[in-house]
């Protein structure tokens, strides 16, 4: 609880800043709902790479929630500097930004292979076609005889939580220190088995208020995605020691 109240006074010391995030993915969600509103699947493999992908998503954030804690200006350029000018500077960091796409492209694929997997498993178990969502709520949701539904959300969470332990921590430790991906997986699986009872509440609190900002159409994602972003940074630096790795610099201060 502590990481979201430190999330959300974040998101108000740069509100606008912060509310353009959220307010980015909103309108990129009800945008993804209106093109795939009557093809399930369709749907259902655009709301899943959103929730996986998510941490990438937010790496600004954590950017300016790293720079707050710093002392540092939070505006518009430093947002730019996050996506653009530290993937080019390759010169001097061979391995340098480029691990946070890595990492993306990673998650990516986890996304890629939980709609392949449920597609599978709800072709093979529904007593008739999934068309559309309402025939998933009326064939597989209400589905009174038939423990479908059920399997598909066991399933859901055991592909689910390798994937919330895996990046956790992950990309702020990637935008913050100089380390593999490896690394930071590992760092992150550290985090989550070192303290699994915290750990399985911030991943409860994520999932409800992601779900919450969907079924808000959207407009709850406008306040959530800001505050859980600025929230996992501070997330990462209570559960994480980093005093042992070298720092990665911004774009203006690497030589």
């Amino acid at each position: 609880m502590q990481w979201l109240a430190l999330g959300f006074k974040d998101l108000a010391r740069a509100p606008f800043l912060s509310l353009m995030h959220g307010l980015f993915l909103a309108i990129f969600g009800g945008f993804i709902t209106l093109l795939a509103h009557d093809q399930f699947w369709l749907l259902a493999g655009y709301l899943s790479g959103f929730l996986v992908i998510a941490p990438v998503l937010a790496t600004s954030l954590y950017a300016m929630s790293r720079a707050m804690e710093r002392g540092e200006t939070v505006n518009f350029d430093l947002l730019v500097q996050t996506w653009t000018q530290w993937q080019l500077r390759l010169r001097h960091q061979p391995d340098s930004y480029w691990s946070l796409i890595r990492f993306g492209l990673l998650l990516g694929m986890a996304a890629t292979g939980w709609v392949i997997t449920s597609a599978a498993l709800i072709t093979l178990m529904a007593p008739a076609p999934i068309h559309t969502p309402v025939d998933f709520i009326r064939l597989v949701v209400l589905s009174p005889d038939n423990p479908l539904f059920e399997i598909w959300l066991g399933l859901g969470g055991m592909m689910a939580a390798p994937v919330f332990a895996s990046s956790v921590v992950s990309m702020p430790l990637l935008l913050d220190r100089k380390v593999t991906v490896l690394q930071a997986v590992l760092t992150s699986w550290k985090a989550v088995l070192t303290h699994p009872i915290p750990m399985a509440l911030w991943a409860f609190l994520i999932i409800g208020f992601s779900i919450l900002g969907i079924f808000s159409l959207f407009l709850g994602l406008i306040l959530i995605v800001p505050m859980l972003g600025h929230g996992s940074w501070h997330a990462y630096r209570h559960l994480v020691d980093v005093s042992d790795l070298e720092e990665r610099m911004t774009g203006q201060g690497e030589q």
